[in-house]
């Protein structure tokens, strides 16, 4: 390592849903890290959860990756604030970290898991801390937090996989509080994971059970018709949190799901949408202020619906968004003038600030 440079471990993979978007997103960060003043040490999770160092970053994009028998793991232990690098042979070195960028999506990793480990370690780290990311992931949580705000959201029922097994009372108790057609969604995932749209009974339970394989908990959520936008926001601390323009997704399927997201190229996002006079600044707006009240730092992507009358109806949040080559986030800041070298940047410097 160059001792002039700072040391930056880019974490991804992960034991999670995610996994491949994850491997995706971090070779692109990677790719826009400025290498003239970062040394950067590439660890992948693998599926299993053994923690691996990868030196070929192109092997992120086709998992041979996980191949590697060399071991770097972070523990923690504040004054070594490192990340120990294990070959097969059973050598090992320590190398400091100056700051851990955690590139995971989803469970164990997007969750407030890792974080709490680089809070235990006091490596500085890019995104949400520990309670922002435990309570964005989860939304039961983020419903309760956002109706304070006053913010409308979708009405919902919530339910755990257990009551599954009496299907006729949860239907009936679904019925009873929402008309078809309604969204199944589990309460911890991300991407759309285990998402499905039920326009009855059968399809509500289908969709019930494809939705508890994934979470233990369950929202059904009532059907908002309109325009599906996403806003950019970043900053936190002492930094005010600064919102991007608005995009809108345009699906290429019946909903965003993780296929149409990630594998339909037919699906299009638009940074500079037409919606409803106002609209979009009432978005902005929103989006801040339940960055705020879930305590973001660093960076997150709030998600909404627009209808035609122009009512702003809050979806979610995502406090480690995809850095994909088609991923909103950086894409809205790039139609604001910043570059996602520029962007990545400035993620970095304000991970460095976290305990100022």
């Amino acid at each position: 390592m160059n001792s002039e440079k700072k040391t930056i471990a880019v974490i991804f993979g992960g034991r999670s849903t995610e996994h491949e978007v994850s491997c995706k997103s971090a070779y692109n960060v990677i790719a826009q890290i400025d290498h003239e003043k970062w040394d950067v040490i590439a660890i992948g999770i693998t599926r299993e959860g053994s923690w691996l160092l990868t030196e070929d970053t192109e092997t992120m994009l086709n998992g041979s990756w996980t191949a590697s028998s060399v071991h770097a793991e972070i523990g923690p232990d504040t004054e070594k604030r490192c990340v120990t690098i294990k070959g097969s042979d059973g050598a090992s070195r320590e190398v400091k970290l100056d700051v851990v960028w955690p590139v995971l999506h989803g469970k164990n990793g997007e969750d407030g898991t890792i974080q709490g480990l680089l809070e235990l370690a006091r490596i500085p780290y890019v995104g949400c801390g520990v309670l922002a990311s435990a309570v964005s992931m989860d939304k039961f949580f983020t419903k309760i937090i956002v109706d304070r705000l006053g913010i409308r959201q979708a009405r919902f029922v919530g339910l755990h996989d257990y009551e599954l097994r009496k299907m006729d009372e949860v239907t009936a108790r679904v019925e009873a509080e929402l008309d078809y057609p309604v969204f199944i969604k589990p309460s911890n995932a991300g991407s759309s994971c285990g998402v499905s749209k039920a326009n009855d009974a059968k399809e509500l339970a289908e969709g019930l059970k494809k939705a508890a394989e994934v979470d233990s908990k369950i929202l059904v959520e009532e059907f908002i018709r309109g325009h599906e936008v996403e806003c950019a926001v970043f900053g936190g601390g002492k930094e005010k949190p600064q919102a991007s323009g608005v995009g809108e997704i345009l699906a290429a399927a019946e909903f965003y799901d993780y296929d149409a997201k990630y594998n339909n190229p037919d699906s299009q996002t638009v940074t500079d949408p037409v919606l409803p006079e106002g609209a979009a600044e009432t978005v902005r707006k929103y989006a801040c202020e339940i960055f705020n009240a879930v305590d973001g730092y660093g960076l997150s992507r709030v998600d909404f619906f627009v209808t035609d009358e122009g009512e702003v109806i809050f979806n979610e949040i995502n406090t480690m968004p995809g850095f994909t080559a088609i991923s909103m986030y950086p894409m809205l800041w790039e139609a604001r003038g910043i570059s996602k070298k520029e962007l990545v940047e400035r993620l970095i410097e304000n991970a460095m600030k976290r305990w100022d």
